[in-house]
């Protein structure tokens, strides 16, 4: 079996900006934000002069109902975010220093978001 070629990318982050009709009963990443999110994090890995990350749009990720969402790759890790200060924490814990942000992660099999805590 012929031996994989070095990754291109160290890291991939598909972020879903994908668009429902309005009033669909699952809503959409896009509806929620997702696009000026996903802007705001490509300008910051720029500025955190983070190498070797890819940062893409991506289509429906079929967590609608989670979003905004996001995925990481190689690591296969799903996040919701809401905020630029969510995705701050993301590219400063996940991408850069290798930790995990777990208020932001989602589970295989969740299907709603926690209730922020204080609520």
């Amino acid at each position: 079996m012929p031996k994989d070629p070095p990754l291109y990318f160290t890291g991939h982050v598909f972020c879903c900006t994908n668009e429902r009709a309005e009033g669909h009963p699952r809503s959409s990443c896009k509806a929620k934000g997702s696009e000026p999110l996903r802007d705001y994090m490509k300008k910051r890995a720029k500025e955190l002069k983070i190498k070797g990350v890819r940062i893409n749009v991506s289509g429906c990720l079929d967590r609608c109902e989670l979003g905004p969402t996001m995925v990481i790759y190689p690591e296969g890790v799903w996040y919701h975010y809401d905020t630029e200060a969510d995705v701050d924490e993301i590219l400063e814990r996940h991408l850069i220093g290798g930790e995990r942000v777990e208020r932001l992660m989602l589970q295989p099999s969740q299907t709603v978001l926690a209730e922020p805590a204080g609520k």
